[in-house]
């Protein structure tokens, strides 16, 4: 290689390290309780959920709904005491059936994420 090849290819080089990459800092579901699709012998008493970031508890909800959209939930959803990215929220007496977990979360670098899942009750 010339020393004009070699003085491009720095000049390439340079240029590629000053262009920005976007953060991927999201708030992901790390792990539930009841886990997703799980089978619960007896109707958990709250659904707890572990986030990969911490979170704005404001801006932060989990929704439970049994199978006709009906909320069970108690409250809105708080942080765990000590842990930032731990969301939990209390649930009201649940007879057997399936229900669906409805989370969204801004994460405290501002970032929103959202999903859901199941978890069924009873046999």
């Amino acid at each position: 290689m010339n020393w004009k090849n070699s003085i491009i290819a720095a000049a390439l080089c340079a240029a590629a390290a000053l262009i920005p990459v976007p953060a991927l800092a999201h708030a992901h579901l790390d792990r539930a309780m009841p886990a997703p699709n799980s089978v619960q012998a007896t109707a958990p008493k709250d659904v707890t959920i572990w986030f990969t970031e911490a979170l704005e508890a404001k801006f932060s909800s989990i929704v439970v709904q049994d199978a006709k959209g009906l909320a069970v939930h108690a409250g809105p959803a708080a942080l765990v005491s000590g842990n930032t990215a731990q969301l939990r929220v209390q649930l009201k007496a649940m007879p057997p059936g399936t229900y669906k977990v409805i989370w969204k979360v801004l994460s405290v670098d501002t970032h929103r994420s959202n999903g859901e899942f199941s978890f069924k009750v009873g046999p």
